[in-house]
């Protein structure tokens, strides 16, 4: 990612914040949307699902600069996910569902260079959990 992504993901980020219960609602409600086969893997409490979400994602937003540290945490967050089900297409599904949540909530601040910036950060952190998932 150049650093110029890394500043649009983060200054992103940084507007989704304050509605990250809404956002994380609309993430899920999206998700099972486009593939109602997964709402199944998700067998807890839907609220706290989403604080664990806007957690991992605030904690990858501010490691942009440092993602070294990061993989061994997405390796294993990979494997976890591949014991609940997760297939290398649900990553997808989720790239889509999350890109679709950034638009909706930052509207016109949704602009072409910012999807690329979000798409390049996901797309980073999914291969790496994958590729662990696979390994396993």
């Amino acid at each position: 990612m150049t650093p110029a992504q890394k500043d649009l993901v983060r200054t992103t980020w940084a507007q989704v914040v304050p509605i990250k219960e809404k956002a994380a609602e609309l993430f899920y409600g999206k998700l099972f949307e486009l593939d109602p086969a997964v709402k199944p893997m998700f067998k807890n409490d839907m609220a706290e699902q989403g604080k664990k979400l806007m957690m991992s994602i605030n904690t990858v937003v501010n490691s942009l600069d440092r993602l070294e540290p990061m993989v061994p945490i997405l390796q294993d967050m990979g494997r976890r996910h591949k014991g609940y089900g997760v297939q290398d297409a649900h990553y997808d599904t989720v790239g889509s569902a999350l890109l679709w949540t950034l638009e909706t909530g930052l509207g016109p601040a949704f602009t072409p260079e910012v999807k690329s910036a979000w798409t390049e950060a996901y797309t980073l952190i999914a291969t790496v959990m994958k590729d662990a998932a696979n390994a396993a």
